[in-house]
């Protein structure tokens, strides 16, 4: 290859059958990245070089814009092996380093050219020299060969090769592989293919066989020539800017829920050129609820559903993202409206045929619905969560019947038509159903937000009632599903175990928000006693012994990990007395405010020296003995306990925890004298104990908001 020491542009392309669409992105970029990293650990890239991902329906592909033709040389020295080994007596290489040097391709080398170096306990052979760097051909398919192996494919295909013998595994079949630094071929090989310069571009609008010469030269030929945009980006930001400008022509919006921003990423991956068209259907559907029309829409059809800007409310147009563009569009248009029609009508079909139906009359159909065969039928489940839910609204003063009510009712759709045939849906089918039977607010508004992944607002008493329905729910599902052994394990969590701690974690933060739970308050649903309850919900023998325990560590842990704001130590401080989940942010702000404070680094240095003594003590301590101080250092701290302890101690209960270790803050002078003049392990056992004892007091007045001695780095 000519010219191997200049950098110029490279290209690589995998030209496919159709990818899937939902792991284009990420196929895409992790293709560029495997690349990049290999070249770039060869130097076989320039210093600086950027690099470009390109992905589309039937491509992965990646530009680098300064790749070397052949990597620099690069000055080596290699430990050989100890030289009472590799050298004979008389300083000749002996059989052992003659098959070493041979296996290097050293073999030219004899003892003049080794060097020997001392570590101080033996003498060693090393040999420098100077290699060649590696030649872009070899690198590029080093490099080539990673990356088809390493991609994240989420389903690996099999399939042979025209020779009719050979066959490759791959995500899906390709045809074609091209490589092209600068205008020259890197005849590399991948999935029985050679490098070469011709790609394809459209299915239907490309000109044909396109011929790259120049590797820079590949997107513009492309879109010039094969009607493709080779940039997912490019492709996604042109889409969106076409979707909000003929929305906005309409007076209409797309919206803003993240499952708008998920079909663009899906629509980005299925067309290579992408035109927008508005579509539309016949007014009278919008009277079926407008969650089921947007689901069709945009699951079963890709469409893009319009809304109007002020009120959100659905309108009967449509956006289309089409891979064709065409100068006359109503063949497309009226194509696609006609295959919507019947999918919206079967919607409706569906929902009328539930109405006639009550929702409570559906209840029956739930026992013959296995949940899971260790745990019995839904009904058994919704018997379970009605359980639950009235403890709950016990302990928060909520309306009873309206709990049991939501939680009876929860879960009665989902043998309806609708959500059979859309199971996204369960719970707001269910909600509709409900206000259409004349159920009250508060359990309509409980099943439709019982499967919400969290509370994101404070509850008030209109949404009391669906807060107990959202704890009760992911209480049996944690509870149970743990219990069973279903516990998740890397990224396997198939029943959102995960979710569950976190959406409960976050009903206590918001039922504290709404003043449902004071910040003084531990003893209303206490998680212990609370998993507990739940517990005894299930049949005796179903549950794994110290599974309560064990959700309840997940639990915490989950809520660490959570924290990642804070910092670390101060979250171990508060976690570690595993608190009321409501006090968990109130007390992570006070112990970080006492963090900084200047007396924090000897107090929490002082308690953990103060727990490492108490860790050594295997009798009881008993109380103190205040006859039994002979140290004036001793007395000092003895009486700034008895002075700040029950002021600290009534700070704490009132949930003024920043308070409450403000007044420990107080007690450093009388903490760090005591260490510095009193022995603690003092001969005398009955003073010793006694000193023993006036640190245990101390150490517990100080760790009732958090486990100080976790702060001492």
């Amino acid at each position: 290859m000519a010219s191997q020491s200049q950098d110029r542009p490279l290209l690589v392309e995998l030209f496919t059958e159709e990818l899937p669409p939902k792991a284009l992105r990420r196929l895409g970029q992790a293709f560029a990245d495997i690349l990049h990293k290999s070249l770039d650990q060869q130097r076989l890239l320039a210093p600086g070089c950027a690099f470009r991902p390109l992905a589309t329906p039937r491509r992965l592909a990646v530009l680098f814009d300064a790749a070397l033709g052949q990597a620099p040389e690069q000055h080596y020295t290699e430990k050989l092996m100890p030289a009472k080994v590799g050298l004979t007596a008389d300083r000749q290489i002996t059989p052992a380093l003659q098959k070493k040097l041979q296996a290097k391709g050293l073999s030219h080398l004899g003892v003049d050219d080794l060097i020997l170096e001392s570590d101080g306990k033996q003498d060693t052979l090393y040999v420098r020299g100077v290699a060649s760097g590696e030649l872009l051909q070899a690198g590029l398919q080093k490099a080539l060969d990673q990356a088809i192996t390493q991609l994240p494919i989420p389903k690996v295909m099999r399939y042979q090769l025209e020779d009719g013998v050979s066959s490759v595994r791959f995500v899906r079949p390709a045809h074609r592989l091209m490589a092209l630094w600068g205008d020259q071929v890197v005849p590399v090989q991948a999935l029985g293919l050679t490098a070469g310069r011709v790609t394809e571009g459209h299915r239907f609008m490309s000109e044909g066989p396109i011929e790259i010469l120049k590797a820079d030269d590949y997107e513009a030929a492309l879109r010039e020539r094969g009607r493709v945009i080779a940039s997912y980006e490019e492709r996604r930001a042109d889409i969106l800017e076409q979707l909000r400008r003929l929305a906005s022509g309409l007076g209409a919006t797309i919206g803003d829920a993240p499952e708008t921003e998920a079909l663009l990423d899906e629509v980005t991956a299925l067309v290579e050129h992408p035109t927008v068209y508005v579509g539309q259907f016949e007014e009278a559907f919008l009277r079926v609820p407008p969650e089921c029309l947007i689901l069709t829409m945009r699951l079963n059809q890709k469409y893009f559903p319009l809304f109007e800007p002020d009120t959100g409310r659905l309108t009967h147009r449509f956006l289309i993202v089409s891979n064709m563009r065409v100068a006359d569009p109503v063949h497309i248009i009226e194509g696609n409206q006609r295959v919507v029609r019947p999918r919206l009508a079967d919607a409706q079909f569906f929902f009328e045929t539930d109405r006639r139906t009550r929702l409570e009359d559906r209840l029956p159909q739930l026992a013959t619905s296995v949940y899971h065969n260790k745990l019995g039928s839904v009904l058994q489940r919704v018997e379970r969560i009605r359980r639950i839910a009235g403890h709950i609204a016990g302990q928060l003063g909520a309306d009873p019947a309206l709990a049991d009510r939501a939680a009876m009712l929860a879960k009665a759709d989902l043998n309806s038509s609708m959500v059979g045939e859309f199971p996204e849906l369960q719970g707001v089918m269910g909600a509709y159903y409900a206000e259409g039977d004349g159920e009250a607010p508060e359990v309509v508004e409980a099943i439709r937000g019982q499967y919400r992944i969290r509370l994101d607002a404070p509850v008030t008493p209109s949404t009391l009632v669906a807060t107990i329905l959202f704890m009760a729910e992911r209480l049996e599902v944690l509870v149970g599903i743990w219990g069973i052994g279903l516990v998740p394990t890397g990224e396997r969590d198939p029943y959102g175990l995960r979710r569950a701690a976190l959406g409960l974690i976050s009903a206590y933060e918001q039922l504290a928000a709404g003043g449902r739970l004071a910040l003084s308050d531990r003893e209303t649903l206490r998680l212990d006693a609370l998993l507990g309850f739940t517990a005894s919900t299930f049949q005796d023998g179903t549950l794994a012994a110290g599974t309560t325990d064990e959700v309840a560590a997940f639990i915490y842990e989950r809520y660490r990990n959570q924290l990642g704001a804070y910092d670390r130590n101060v979250v171990d401080a508060v976690l570690a007395l595993a608190p009321p989940l409501h006090q968990v942010l109130g007390r992570i702000q006070a112990c970080a405010a006492f963090a900084e404070r200047p007396e924090a680094a000897s107090l929490a240095a002082a308690n953990k020296r103060i727990a490492n003594l108490l860790k050594k003590v295997d009798t009881e301590i008993g109380a103190v003995d205040p006859g039994r101080y002979t140290e004036t250092a001793e007395k000092a701290l003895a009486a700034c306990i008895d002075e700040l302890a029950p002021i600290a101690r009534q700070r704490f209960e009132a949930g003024d925890f920043n308070g409450s270790l403000a007044t420990l803050a107080g007690s450093r002078s009388a903490v760090d004298g005591f260490f510095n003049d009193v022995m603690v392990m003092a001969d005398d056992p009955e003073v010793r104990r006694n000193r023993l004892a006036l640190l245990d007091m101390l150490h517990r007045s100080m760790n009732e908001v958090a486990d100080i001695s976790r702060l001492a780095q």
